[in-house]
C-alpha cells in the first residue's frame, strides 16, 4: 500500500481540472480514487482519507488498470464505478510477445529514465525511453546513478545531453539526500513521477530516498562484470514524497519495442531530420547520393555517424512493424469506462 503521509486535498493527489471535468452530473455522490498499487486479483487506493480499498465489479479485469489512474467510487460500498481519462500512460508489450500490452504507469508528468555510470550505460536503449516518454504524453529526465562510483561522470553526462536538445540530465547517488535536492525542479505537491530502466541500476533504491525510507521497495545488487542486475521489483507501486509530490516504481524492462510512432523517432532526431530536408533529393537515403546534407555533416564532424545509424534503425523497425510497447500519446488511449 501507499507509504506516506496523508494527503489534505485531492489536488496533493494530483488531481486537476483535466479530471475534475469529466465528472458527470449524475456522478456527484461518487468520490475520487486514485490507484495505488495494482495486484492480480484486487486493487488498492487512496484519496484524502488514506489509503482505501476497492471492490471490483464481476466483469473486471485488474491488468485494465494502471498505477496511478483516476476512479470514481461508491463511497458507501467501496465499489469501483468508472475509471477516468488518463493525461499520460505507459504500457509496453510483454517480453514474450503475446497477449495484450501491460500498463506500467498512468498519469505521470515527468518520466526519470533511470541508468547508471557503469555498463548499463546504453544510448540506444535510451533513446527508446525517450520515445516512450514522448509517445506518452509526459517530459523526460535521464538520471545517472552511481556517480559516486563512476571516475569520469562527465563523460556519461555529456553522452546522456547529446540525446535530445535541452534533454535534463541529473548525475547522483541514489542514496544520498542530495538526490532530493537534485531532482527537486521536477517533485512537488500534485506532481508525479514515474522511474523507468534496467533491473539493478539504482530505481528502487531512489525510491526510498525520495519517500523517506529504507523498507517501500527491496533493493538487490548488480553483477560488476557486465552491471546486469536482479529484478528487486516485481509490482508497480505508488509512494508519497515528503514534501509533496508522488513517485511511482516499475519492474526492470529488458525489452523495448518500437511501432507506429515515426512522428517520436524524427522529433527525437532533429539533427537529423533537418538535415534530410536539406538533402538534393527528396527521396536520399542518406547513404551515397549526391547533395546529401546528412553525409556532409558526418564528414565535417557535426554529425555523429551512429545516431545516423540508430535513426536508420529505429525506422527499420518502425516500417516492420515490430509488437508495439509504448503506448498511444494521452488521453487519446481509452475513453472512458464504464463497468
Amino acid at each position: 500500500m501507499t507509504a506516506g503521509p496523508t494527503p489534505s486535498s485531492l489536488e496533493q493527489l494530483g488531481w486537476s481540472t483535466f479530471f475534475a471535468d469529466q465528472v458527470g452530473p449524475g456522478e456527484a455522490d461518487l468520490v475520487p480514487r486514485r490507484i495505488a498499487s495494482v495486484h492480480r486479483a484486487r486493487l488498492e487506493a487512496i484519496d484524502v482519507r488514506g489509503p482505501v480499498g476497492l471492490e471490483l465489479p464481476g466483469n473486471s479485469n485488474t491488468a485494465d488498470f494502471a498505477v496511478g489512474d483516476w476512479v470514481l467510487a461508491d463511497p458507501l460500498t467501496d465499489m469501483l464505478v468508472t475509471r477516468l481519462d488518463r493525461k499520460s500512460v505507459f504500457q509496453r508489450r510483454p517480453e514474450s510477445n503475446r497477449g495484450q500490452q501491460q500498463l506500467v504507469a498512468a498519469n505521470v508528468d515527468t518520466l526519470f529514465i533511470v541508468t547508471s555510470c557503469n555498463a548499463d550505460f546504453d544510448p540506444a536503449r535510451l533513446e527508446r525511453y525517450l520515445i516512450m516518454a514522448r509517445e506518452a504524453g509526459s517530459d523526460a529526465v535521464i538520471v545517472l546513478t552511481k556517480a559516486d562510483t563512476a571516475q569520469d561522470v562527465g563523460s556519461f553526462q555529456s553522452q546522456a545531453e547529446a540525446l535530445q536538445r535541452g534533454l535534463p540530465v541529473v548525475a547522483l547517488n541514489g542514496r544520498s539526500a542530495d538526490a532530493i535536492s537534485l531532482l527537486k525542479p521536477w517533485i512537488g505537491i500534485g506532481r508525479t513521477v514515474a522511474l523507468v530502466g534496467s533491473s539493478g541500476v539504482g530505481k528502487s533504491t531512489l525510491v526510498n530516498t525520495l519517500s523517506g525510507s529504507d523498507t517501500n521497495q527491496k533493493t538487490g545488487t548488480i553483477r560488476e562484470y557486465d552491471a546486469q542486475g536482479r529484478h528487486t521489483t516485481t509490482a508497480r507501486s505508488l509512494h508519497a514524497i515528503p514534501g509533496g509530490g508522488w513517485v511511482i516504481d516499475t519492474p526492470g524492462i529488458r525489452t523495448l519495442y518500437v511501432s507506429d510512432i515515426t512522428d517520436g523517432i524524427d522529433m527525437l532526431f532533429a539533427e537529423v531530420t533537418e538535415l534530410a530536408a536539406l538533402c538534393r533529393f527528396r527521396d536520399c537515403t542518406h547513404a551515397h547520393e549526391p547533395g546529401c546534407a546528412v553525409q556532409a555533416a558526418i564528414a565535417s564532424g557535426t554529425l555523429d555517424p551512429d545516431r545516423l545509424e540508430r535513426w536508420r534503425g529505429l525506422h527499420s523497425e518502425n516500417r516492420n512493424r515490430t509488437p508495439v510497447v509504448i503506448g498511444p500519446r494521452g488521453n487519446k488511449v481509452v475513453r472512458k469506462m464504464r463497468y
